[in-house]
């Protein structure tokens, strides 16, 4: 591949490894921007649009963003606002969701974040938590690390952590308790201010938008009888109006409506309970809004 070949790809860059580096790959492949990385390669051509891949590492991908290295990239919300990187928020990609807690030891007599004035705090987040304690009045004396940010409390490196939590089993293993919540954030897909082929990344982002809301959906189809329909089009409104086909009895209509794939199980029952039947839950592959 040429020079000249490489300036005309749009570049995305991925995590190179991990598991965010195997769900943001299958994420594009089931969105057809397909590609094959070879062993040990920091790039990958995609099969059927110009576009190359770029494998780097999740917290750099922001500034190499904002750089202009790449043109778009896969990375945590997180990591974006702790670069301060200026870049355009194209998608949530509805994967990889944590929050961001400020934790302490559970004996720790310390009840407000104010408490915590002149105190150690250590974390990968300066900047974000810099941001949210000045915003409460509070200063405090940051250890910056990069990694095991849960065990500095008991090495008597600080007296409070910020760090990821998504389950709170690590806090548990750790003797810690949340203080307060700094955050919410999951995956995104950011761009950065000059994209080279702006309608090339907008089809990617539709395309990526698909992926993400048949995830979230299902589709329900059922049979009810005509004296229920309007109770039954309550339970299921789909987007602009469900689809309602007439079956062979004239008494009774079929209906097909996309629902919330959390909420299915609760809709399923109520549908039940207005006389529906041959209830069925149907995955979405992709789907355009």
């Amino acid at each position: 591949m040429t020079d000249h070949t490489h300036q005309r790809l749009l570049r995305i860059g991925l995590p190179s490894k991990g598991r965010l580096a195997d769900i943001s790959a299958q994420l594009l492949h089931e969105a057809g921007l397909t590609f094959r990385r070879p062993e040990r390669s920091l790039f990958a051509r995609c099969r059927d649009m110009p576009v190359e891949m770029t494998f780097l590492r999740t917290d750099d991908i922001p500034v190499l963003a904002a750089e202009g290295a790449i043109d778009m990239g896969i990375t945590g919300a997180d990591l974006v606002a702790e670069s301060g990187a200026s870049l355009i928020h194209r998608l949530d990609l509805g994967i990889g969701s944590c929050r961001l807690a400020l934790c302490v030891a559970e004996e720790s007599p310390v009840k407000e974040a104010r408490h915590l004035a002149g105190q150690r705090i250590a974390t990968s987040f300066p900047n974000i938590t810099r941001t949210w304690l000045a915003q409460r009045g509070v200063e405090a004396h940051f250890v910056e690390l990069s990694g095991s940010v849960e065990v500095m409390i008991q090495l008597g490196v600080a007296d409070a952590i910020v760090d990821l939590v998504e389950t709170g089993s690590t806090l548990a293993a750790n003797r810690l308790r949340v203080l307060d919540e700094i955050g919410r954030y999951e995956t995104v897909l950011v761009q950065n201010q000059h994209v080279r082929d702006a309608a090339l990344a907008d089809r990617i982002v539709r395309r990526l938008e698909g992926i993400v809301i048949a995830r979230s959906y299902s589709l329900l189809e059922y049979n009810i009888p005509r004296l229920g329909l309007a109770a039954a089009e309550k339970i299921t409104p789909g987007f602009n109006s469900p689809t309602v086909s007439a079956l062979e009895d004239p008494a009774w209509c079929a209906v097909r409506a996309m629902v919330r794939r959390s909420d299915a199980h609760g809709i399923i029952e109520r549908l039940e309970a207005i006389g529906a039947s041959a209830i069925v839950e149907t995955a979405i592959s992709n789907c355009r809004l």
